[in-house]
């Protein structure tokens, strides 16, 4: 279901809610019975999201796989808006303990929307990856593969491979960006030079080279306790569930994206398993993380399973470009046919990168709204108080 659909409407709620008498709250019975209708819908969000034996499964970590997950953070994040003010006494907002809860809320929200900002200019830096595959797979698909054809793609795999691999401690985003661009250009001159910086700029927006995502995810799960079992009904709960599916989007998309300054990003962050809802978001963790410590060792470029194809089957032609010879044996020249081709379905399947960054773009609009309706609600408790 996409976010839109059949999501009652945040504002006319509250407008509906806020010439009702504050006292006509709904009952303990009503308020257990949505929030265990809310546990459900995002517990089966998030099962959606675990690989599963099916013929044709969506691979985890894969372009289609992130699509999902950020349609389901919609969906959920939609019902917790209508769930956040449906017949509910205001005044709630603003006394203990929903007053600390909703400014950690917000303030999580903040270093959500610069994740997002980060991803989506990482999604530009490997959506230029895809252009120099494209160029190594024009160059190889062919048969017989000569001289000329070889040189072009070990000029486009070495770019590509220079840009991938790289140190989160010693390289910012403009470094990588400088390396990608720099196919093609005439070595030296000021004016090559200052396209290279525009292009970075244009990317990078503004990030401060003290700025880290890793640090960002960090600091959004700091404060996420989980609520006691006294404090499982009313609004704790969701505001705690909420913040743990935000937290864990964007610790996904930060391992799977090329980010400025990913070391030290922690492979899970804790989440109590007596909750259903978490079971899906615990075991996508353990997944995920293991990956990520496998491949932090190697100064991976993401964990996005195209990237790490695509960096795989780069660096296995980079060895046959740099061994080269004319004519190439029959079995060598079948099995690179066979490299080309995977590289070629991998670029068909990036083609699902424009969308995702379309869908990274929704999200953080998506948050601004949401930031400035909750801001909105705890403006109308305090006129209340």
């Amino acid at each position: 279901m996409r976010p839109n659909e059949n999501q009652a409407s945040f504002l006319n709620l509250l407008s509906i809610r806020r010439n009702q008498i504050v006292s006509m709250d709904i009952n303990q019975e009503q308020e257990l019975e949505h929030l265990e209708l809310f546990q459900k819908h995002v517990a089966d969000h998030l099962s959606d999201l675990v690989p599963s034996p099916a013929p044709a499964p969506v691979p985890l970590l894969s372009i289609a796989w992130f699509r999902k997950l950020l349609d389901a953070f919609l969906c959920i994040e939609a019902e917790f808006k209508a769930f956040l003010v449906m017949g509910r006494d205001l005044t709630q907002f603003s006394k203990p303990p929903m007053d600390k809860i909703i400014p950690e809320l917000l303030d999580r929200s903040v270093k959500a929307l610069d994740v997002c900002n980060a991803v989506t200019h990482g999604i530009e830096l490997v959506r230029h990856w895809q252009k120099l595959v494209g160029i190594v797979v024009s160059a190889l698909d062919q048969r017989p593969i000569g001289d000329g054809q070889v040189r072009r793609a070990k000029k486009a795999l070495n770019t590509l491979l220079t840009s991938m691999v790289f140190d989160d401690k010693d390289n910012s985003q403009g470094r990588w960006m400088e390396r990608t661009w720099s196919f093609g250009r005439r070595g030296g001159s000021a004016a090559n030079k200052d396209r290279t910086a525009g292009n970075f700029r244009s990317l990078s927006l503004s990030f401060a080279n003290s700025w880290s995502a890793a640090k960002q995810i960090q600091a959004m799960s700091s404060n996420l306790v989980a609520p006691r079992s006294v404090e499982s009904t009313g609004l704790i709960l969701p505001v705690y569930i909420m913040s743990s599916v935000l937290v864990f989007v964007m610790w996904a998309l930060v391992a799977a994206i090329p980010c400025q300054e990913r070391s030290g990003l922690g492979p899970h962050f804790q989440l109590p398993r007596q909750f259903g809802w978490a079971q899906g978001i615990i075991g996508l963790q353990e997944k995920i993380g293991e990956e990520w410590k496998k491949k932090e060792k190697k100064g991976s470029a993401g964990l996005l399973e195209e990237i790490s194809r695509m960096e795989k089957l780069g660096q296995s032609l980079v060895e046959f470009t740099e061994s080269y010879h004319f004519p190439v044996e029959e079995e060598k020249e079948d099995e690179v046919a066979g490299q080309v081709a995977e590289l070629r379905e991998i670029c068909r399947r990036m083609e699902g990168l424009v969308g995702l960054q379309q869908q990274v773009r929704e999200v953080f609009h998506s948050i601004v709204r949401s930031r400035a309706e909750v801001l909105f609600v705890v403006d109308q408790a305090s006129k209340l108080t």
